[in-house]
């Protein structure tokens, strides 16, 4: 076949003879007027035939010139870069400290809290496997990252898509451990655990595992980051059926609870904690996953600013804002908190007292 090639301009990826790949113009030969032209290249047993149309055809390639645009350019992918590692360095530290609450005090220590730990911990894998990602492919620019084909760019790009795909299957297991809640009437069963760390860790491990042996037996070319690639549904099948149970999920909780608060039986106590439970996580499933749900039924190489704002940019601050809504607007974590302060405050002061009486009788 046809080895992946970067031909000055485009990308293109491995392919068996007799196959053709069809890319886009690149946004840099078309910076005043978008085309929606697609150049194509058929594998032949010679090797790659030519562009057609060519390049000077399908583009606008009197762009091409302008300075100020590649400037321009440049500038708008360092914005964006300092945007999401200023969101990911501030999820890490409030997943942290998230994390250090629920494992210090011992009255926040149960079944739940422990769910939303494993959460937390998926988040701040996520956000290590990109700040390990861009250290890996983008630290030399002298190397042509289209060419690029190391055991460590490999090795990043699937630690990355473990750790995506651990975050939504996290999100998952909070979702079935609040409609368990919901139908065993908060009745805690600690034997479900280990299956929600079987279903949180062990399923992406296991389509990971078998994405690279995938990759490694049929299109072991480039870095393994080319989501053009057929190869990718086995990463892309798994998130959408978390996304998509997830969305069944919530339309079921969303019923029960509904059902529970018009029943006369419940008390005013018991709603409030239904509600109080509730409301995080019917807040988070259409809130993750949305956005990857409308870009999935499109190709690739459509909206790429639209998926890079909404990965890189805002979800550099899902981390946050799960540490926000599980731990530190939790009115239990509150009252934990101000409890230990008043503990605390009140030892230092009989501390003070007692020093005090001493120097005086002294």
């Amino acid at each position: 076949g046809c080895l992946t090639e970067w031909d000055g301009v485009s990308c293109w990826s491995a392919v068996p003879v007799g196959q053709s790949r069809a890319v886009a113009c690149p946004d840099i030969l078309h910076v005043f007027k978008k085309s929606k032209a697609l150049i194509q290249r058929n594998c032949t047993e010679s090797g790659w035939t030519f562009p057609s149309p060519p390049y000077y055809n399908a583009c606008e390639l009197e762009a091409i010139g302008s300075n100020n645009d590649n400037e321009a350019k440049a500038s708008y992918f360092v914005t964006m870069k300092v945007l999401y590692t200023c969101g990911y360095s501030t999820s890490l530290a409030a997943l942290f400290l998230a994390i250090g609450i629920f494992s210090c005090f011992r009255k926040l220590h149960c079944t739940r809290n422990s769910i939303h730990i494993h959460f937390f911990t998926s988040f701040i894998l996520r956000g290590a496997a990109v700040f390990i990602k861009d250290a890996v492919l983008f630290s030399d620019e002298s190397i042509d990252h289209c060419t690029m084909s190391t055991v460590n760019c490999k090795a990043a790009i699937s630690f990355f898509q473990y750790s995506v795909l651990a975050n939504f299957y996290w999100l998952l297991v909070e979702g079935m451990y609040l409609q368990t809640l919901l139908l065993l009437t908060f009745t805690s069963d600690k034997r479900y655990i280990w299956w929600y760390i079987l279903i949180g860790w062990g399923v992406p491990m296991l389509t990971v595992c078998v994405w690279v042996v995938t990759r490694l037996q049929y299109d072991n070319h480039g870095c393994w980051d080319d989501y053009t690639s057929l190869y990718w549904w086995v990463i892309k099948a798994p998130i959408l059926l978390a996304i998509f149970v997830n969305f069944l999920i919530f339309l079921n909780v969303t019923r029960m609870l509904a059902q529970k608060i018009r029943s006369p039986d419940i008390s005013k106590n018991y709603k409030q904690q239904y509600m109080r439970l509730t409301k995080s996580t019917l807040l988070l499933i259409p809130l993750f996953g949305v956005h990857y749900v409308v870009f999935a039924l499109f190709p690739e190489h459509i909206g790429v600013d639209a998926r890079l704002y909404f990965e890189l940019v805002l979800g550099s601050y899902q981390g946050f804002l799960v540490a926000l809504l599980y731990c530190f607007l939790n009115g239990e974590v509150q009252a934990e908190i101000k409890r230990n302060w008043g503990k605390w405050q009140s030892s230092m002061e009989s501390n003070v007292f007692n020093l005090a009486t001493q120097d005086f009788t002294a």
